[in-house]
């Protein structure tokens, strides 16, 4: 009478072992440094709530002649609620602009984290009186 063999053998355990082995070393790489994504990530998002805002008072400016005063890069952070950058780690330029009104003007923002690397995206600022 034969025996049936039940389970794996030590030969097939050891391949899958080390299959999942080769697997984790591609994989972890590209999960373990996804801060310098997130910090760029981070810098693009405000950097796009600075021209949105730019532009919304711009429209508000043109519409009812009011607004906040946008003659620089750094001024462009008082179009956005509450009226600055979510942090201290963002600076802006702080140049004047020195055109006139409804003008766009390119503008860097810059966010350099502690003990990190600086990291910028740039935004169109619009020129209000």
């Amino acid at each position: 009478m034969k025996q049936v063999q039940r389970g794996f053998t030590l030969i097939e355990l050891v391949m899958v072992i080390v299959i999942l082995g080769i697997l984790a070393a591609v994989a972890i790489p590209k999960f373990v440094d996804l801060s310098a994504d997130a910090r760029k990530a981070s810098v693009q998002g405000v950097a796009g709530a600075l021209s949105s805002g730019s532009a919304i008072n711009y429209a508000t400016f043109s519409a009812r002649g009011t607004g906040t005063a946008v003659n620089s890069c750094d001024a462009a952070k008082g179009t956005l609620q509450g009226g600055s950058f979510p942090s201290a780690e963002y600076t802006a330029d702080t140049t004047a602009f020195g055109t006139a009104s409804g003008a766009s003007n390119n503008c860097v923002l810059t966010f350099t984290p502690s003990g990190g690397t600086a990291v910028t995206a740039s935004f169109i600022a619009i020129t209000t009186p």
